[in-house]
């Protein structure tokens, strides 16, 4: 079983439990029929953790019928839901999920979930990454915003990317000083910044 899966379960595995639905996490763990899955995202009253299962399996199969509730799942409030879904959105393929990170990351309304849509863009290199995170960062340089994660996540992520454009948000970063260590390393990363 893929590690990210077995992590996945053993979460997974305690919520059905306490539902009292051991048999129907059993069947969607061990079915390797896709269209059973499907269902799962579709039918009324399905619980969360059922939900979820059935999008993270269909999501590493690539197949795009998860594509919904796993950006669903990407803006959740709980971290490890997020976690899961960045992970199968990485591996579905769907040329969405670049649009729906970046306006996940970008919605002020929901900008404390934005941690994982802001890695997702980062590890898919799409066009969309970079202006989605300077956006999402110059937001974050507000005075006494509350969403230090989100801003360093920026940081670290335009460092990855290594684009230009994102050379004069990171200098503006520098007049914080719980972002200056992370925004001097992510302007070591782009070229001419040295």
């Amino acid at each position: 079983m893929d590690e990210e899966l077995r992590s996945l379960t053993e979460r997974l595995r305690g919520e059905s439990s306490a539902a009292g639905a051991s048999a129907a996490y059993d069947r969607l763990v061990a079915t390797e029929d896709p269209d059973e899955l499907a269902a799962v995202l579709t039918e009324p009253g399905q619980p969360l953790w059922a939900r979820e299962l059935a999008a993270f399996r269909l999501g590493l199969a690539g197949d795009r019928r998860a594509f919904e509730s796993l950006v669903l799942l990407l803006n959740h409030r709980d971290p490890p839901r997020c976690a899961s879904a960045a992970r199968a959105l990485a591996r579905l393929g769907d040329p969405r999920t670049a649009r729906a990170a970046a306006a996940l990351a970008t919605n002020e309304l929901r900008v404390a979930y934005a941690l994982y849509p802001v890695r997702l863009l980062v590890e898919l290199r799409a066009p969309e990454a970079v202006p989605a995170l300077i956006t999402t960062l110059e937001r974050r340089l507000r005075p006494h915003d509350p969403y230090r994660r989100v801003a360093l996540a920026c940081i670290d992520g335009l460092g990855t990317l290594g684009d230009e454009r994102a050379a004069p948000v990171l200098n503006d970063a520098l007049a914080h000083p719980a972002l200056a260590e992370a925004a001097v390393r992510a302007l070591a990363r782009i070229p001419g910044q040295r």
